[in-house]
């Protein structure tokens, strides 16, 4: 005796991604920004907070190449780092 799993017949229904998913930087475009950051985490034992330059400049690369969405950085938590210009990160 068998018994079919039919749940319905409900398909797939593709959603987008959730936020902060995006695409992999296949050719290398942000590479450069990201070794920074991550040569600076290795020689401050990961204190993410002593890399946060680092990490701003790899998140404007992706954001300038559309590998993520435009984002105000004080939406991203560097309002302190955008030398008080209003909107910085973002093409607007």
């Amino acid at each position: 005796m068998s018994t079919a799993m039919n749940f319905g017949s409900k398909s797939f229904q593709p959603r987008p991604p959730d936020k902060g998913s995006f695409p992999l930087d296949h050719f290398g475009e942000c590479k450069s920004f990201k070794e920074k950051f991550m040569k600076c985490l290795r020689d401050n034992r990961f204190e993410n907070a002593l890399c946060r330059s680092e990490s701003k400049d790899y998140l404007e690369c992706r954001m300038e190449r559309q590998l993520m969405a435009q984002e105000p950085l004080e939406k991203l938590g560097f309002g302190d780092l955008t030398d008080g210009k209003p909107g910085a990160g973002t093409n607007s």
